[in-house]
């Protein structure tokens, strides 16, 4: 049943990157149709692709279910897996309300990103601790998931957006932060293919520290050290000796992985400006130039009206109650709490200026761009370097 669900995610990965490709072939070709009309061939292959690989991923999340014996969300590569299966409903039923193309050819590779990200991590099925054993597990998590996989449909449409308007004849403010969009896209991309490497180098060292209960406890890093865990001995002989210890509240390990992903990120950055010699957004306006601003501009406030509901319902309502039951306290200020309340008020700001103070276009599409930073930020940051009561998670 586990390998099973394995390949009916391999699978579904695979058809994702597939469809991007054809998502971009449709917006090349010249037979291509006005996007609130339909679309061309390649357009229907690409659709008919993101369904098959969505129900995959399904059949995977299922399988997995039955497998574990319960919701397959309770570490990050289940939560991770199941976020990017959320991110491609999501934009399966967008696109049949709005019937355009591009916003796949932006949206397909975010969600191929988050998944081969997700498969960095440890796969194994663990039992539930006891924190976990709920049902408000799959009711909060599974929630929260749709939410930021709606309000990500968002960025997608920003960017867009931001791509076709912004100039990218001349070096200014604006390009150089979309730039860093793209860079950040890069840098998750970095991540898995320095994974990969140190993986298939077989690399392991191991550390000896102390935590912040002053236990002694072990750790085992998959990447060369460049920072080590708080008060650590080193184990393996030969392995790489840390550059700087951190202190007990950082998950050393963590905050390592996110150095060399940065680290890769700018190799690989830079190999693709190299190779592009330009700006990797001004190398996207090509697909861009056919689509209407206002029409773009609308998909992003419509999914942010959608997702924002959703997510706070599981986020924060759901999430609120289960805390609740689980740790007799409705509130904690636990770091993934004060995340969601900060992805919470951002996205309530979002619709205020909007309704209120008449932020539409180029404004509404950076603060699209933001939110979605913002959620990564929770996703990745979070889960990765700051230690909480929800740092199973980072599992």
């Amino acid at each position: 049943m586990v390998t099973l669900s394995s390949n009916l995610l391999f699978i579904a990965f695979i058809l994702y990157l597939v469809a991007t490709l054809f998502y971009g072939g449709s917006i090349k070709s010249k037979k291509e149709i006005d996007e609130e009309k339909g679309t061309n061939r390649w357009g229907k292959i690409a659709v008919f692709l993101t369904i098959i690989g969505f129900i995959s991923q399904l059949g995977y999340f299922i399988t997995r279910w039955i497998a574990a014996g319960h919701a397959p969300v309770s570490n990050l590569f289940e939560f991770t897996t199941f976020f990017g299966m959320a991110l491609v409903g999501a934009f399966i039923v967008i696109y049949f309300i709005y019937r355009t193309p591009l916003l796949g050819l932006f949206t397909m590779p975010v969600a191929v990103l988050v998944i081969a990200y997700a498969s960095m991590f440890p796969r194994d099925i663990t039992p539930l601790i006891p924190a976990l054993q709920s049902y408000w597990l799959k009711i909060h998590v599974t929630t929260a998931a749709m939410g930021e996989a709606i309000l990500s449909i968002s960025f997608a449409a920003g960017l867009i957006y931001l791509v076709k308007a912004i100039d990218q004849t001349k070096s200014s403010k604006r390009t150089f932060w979309l730039e860093m969009v793209m860079f950040s896209m890069v840098t998750t991309l970095g991540f898995v293919l320095i994974a990969s490497t140190f993986s298939g180098l077989g690399y392991h060292e191991t550390f000896k520290w102390i935590d912040k209960n002053k236990n002694e406890v072990s750790v085992d890093y998959t990447m060369p050290a460049l920072t080590g865990p708080h008060e650590y001995k080193l184990q393996t002989k030969g392995a790489f000796k840390p550059l700087v210890a951190m202190p007990a509240l950082i998950n050393a390990k963590k905050l390592n992985t996110v150095i060399w992903s940065i680290m890769a990120g700018l190799l690989l950055y830079g190999l693709i400006r190299l190779a592009l010699r330009k700006r990797i957004a001004a190398a996207l306006q090509p697909f861009v130039k056919n689509i209407k601003l206002d029409f773009v501009d609308e998909i992003s406030y419509r999914s942010v009206l959608i997702g924002f509901p959703v997510f706070t319902l599981g986020a924060l309502i759901f999430a609120m109650i289960w805390a609740q039951m689980a740790w007799t306290r409705f509130w904690g200020w636990d770091p993934k709490e004060v995340w969601a309340l900060i992805t919470f008020l951002f996205y309530a700001a979002f619709l205020h200026l909007r309704l209120s103070k008449g932020w539409h276009g180029e404004k509404s599409a950076w603060l699209a761009v933001i939110g979605f930073v913002i959620i990564m930020f929770n996703l990745v940051a979070v889960n990765l370097v700051i230690a909480g009561l929800h740092s199973y998670a980072g599992s």
